[in-house]
């Protein structure tokens, strides 16, 4: 793919960064997984060195990167090594290893802190750790430098070019738009509040049954790919031919489970897809966490929640619970899709999701931004609930403690979640043109769609920037109506 020696050179010593990250990754979900709560201290030590040693190596890169760029006719693969490497290169020769190694001290020991702090719905646990983690991401967005706001600083780092100037004018379309569509669903009650089916107790290893069903369904390769139990649903890429997912199980709702298995096999089928030609390159993944979470919520909303897919699985959700023998298809997809204002983020339904994203965007903006303090977060956080959806949290858990996010330093992410539901807007109104969905999920035919995917997103890894690949494969990015328009369609068609 490349014609130079410098970039040659590039990508020979990448692969010694590339075995870094393989490490990290692998620490990262054991921590996640399987590591006692005492090997947290020394696990945090681990990944500070090994972040050290990967801005070490990162920096020996500047040279070949400095001559590969004055280079002329660079191929599309080269400019986007060049384009990866040099946004790895702006932060590891802006912030200081100082920096880098608390960072990754502090939240790996946090990670392990808000997990029993939620346990205990106890916010006064965590908010030290919380303390300090924001005074260091306001460093870390002093280092990097940014425009107007520091908060561009670090969603950039999630996704690449965004800014507040972008995401205000994202949620300031998306917001009064869900209000009005929420409004009339709950004014006719289109579709059910409750259903007696949320307090109905699982056998767990039945609804592993019917996880590991869903994995097949879905074609998930057995060789390549592996799901566990986490306290938060997670997908992890080790390699590209080892790739993982973990669900959990609270014993009822069996929705919860079977939805974070659909969302993160998602995320899983994007990375299992990328070219193998990008491997062991900086192209060898998904391009932005935007893009990630519009591929995990096509699979989980689109398709998981669609009249067609309460068809497809039922006779498995009947061959495994019981108390489900009753249940037409129309009565579990009214289950699958209740509208509801909750609490809880993961488990909200598809018109209230992002009322959940808006508010966590507004408070790391003003939190980064210096508007906020730690100690005022649960007093704004119940509020604005109450604002949004009309509810408010009893208990911390409920509440500001609900997300891992904050624990591991990810300020700038939880935009991510509204991009990709809105670029999944996107895929579904360009899918449709070409597919009936529908029709594919009743023959079982997942890998068309997934070869549809793989063409228009997925192979490229991260070789083209989130916007560039949206305009290539869709002619449109980050437009907020073709969500709105696909809610329309579901909820009010």
């Amino acid at each position: 793919m490349s014609r130079s020696e410098a970039m040659d050179e590039i990508l020979q010593k990448y692969k010694a960064i590339w075995a870094l990250n393989h490490s990290s990754a692998l620490l990262s979900w054991d921590l996640e997984t399987y590591m006692p709560e005492g090997g947290a201290r020394p696990r945090g030590e681990a990944h500070a060195q090994l972040a050290l040693l990967r801005q070490k190596f990162m920096i020996d890169l500047r040279g070949p990167i400095e001559r590969s760029e004055e280079a002329k006719d660079l191929n599309d693969f080269e400019k986007g090594v060049l384009r990866v490497l040099r946004r790895e290169l702006h932060y590891f020769t802006k912030v200081p290893p100082r920096l880098i190694e608390e960072l990754q001290r502090i939240t790996t020991e946090a990670t392990v802190v808000w997990r029993d702090a939620r346990k205990k719905s106890s916010f006064s646990t965590f908010k030290p750790y919380l303390e300090k983690i924001v005074d260091l991401k306001r460093q870390e967005a002093d280092k990097l430098g940014y425009q107007r706001h520091p908060y561009n600083a670090l969603a950039d780092m999630y996704e690449e070019g965004i800014t507040i100037d972008d995401l205000d004018g994202i949620f300031s379309t998306l917001v009064p738009n869900l209000k009005r569509i929420l409004a009339k669903v709950e004014r006719e009650g289109r579709f059910p509040t409750r259903d007696s089916l949320e307090s109905k107790k699982y056998n767990v290893e039945a609804m592993k049954r019917v996880n590991d069903k869903l994995i097949e369904i879905l074609g998930m390769p057995e060789k390549r790919f592996r799901m566990d139990v986490s306290t938060h649903p997670f997908t992890d890429t080790i390699a590209q031919d080892d790739v993982r997912i973990t669900t959990r199980y609270e014993g009822r709702d069996f929705r919860a489970t079977m939805f974070s298995v659909i969302h993160e096999a998602g995320h899983a089928i994007y990375e299992l897809q990328v070219d193998g030609g990008l491997s062991y390159t900086p192209l060898a993944g998904g391009v932005s966490s935007g893009v990630h979470e519009s591929q995990s919520r096509f699979w989980e909303n689109v398709l998981g929640r669609s009249a067609a897919f309460a068809s497809l699985v039922l006779p498995i959700l009947k061959r495994n619970l019981p108390f489900l023998s009753r249940y037409s298809s129309e009565k579990i997809y009214r289950y699958f899709n209740m509208v509801r204002p909750s609490l809880i983020r993961v488990d909200a339904d598809e018109l209230t999701y992002n009322f959940h994203i808006a508010l966590r965007y507004d408070i790391e903006k003003k939190l980064i931004g210096g508007e906020l303090s730690v100690s005022d977060l649960p007093a704004l956080w119940n509020d604005t609930m109450q604002d949004y959806l009309g509810v408010r949290p009893k208990k911390d858990s409920e509440g500001v403690l609900q997300d891992i996010h904050w624990s591991g330093g990810s300020f700038g992410y939880f935009p991510c979640y509204s991009l990709g539901n809105v670029i999944a807007g996107i895929v579904w109104h360009s899918i449709k043109k070409e597919m009936s969905l529908k029709d594919a999920i009743k023959r079982r035919d997942f890998e068309r769609v997934k070869s549809w995917l793989k063409e228009k997103v997925h192979k490229w890894g991260s070789t083209y920037a989130p916007k560039d690949l949206q305009m290539r494969a869709f002619g449109d990015a980050y437009n907020p109506e073709r969500l709105v328009s696909y809610l329309e369609d579901k909820f009010l068609g």
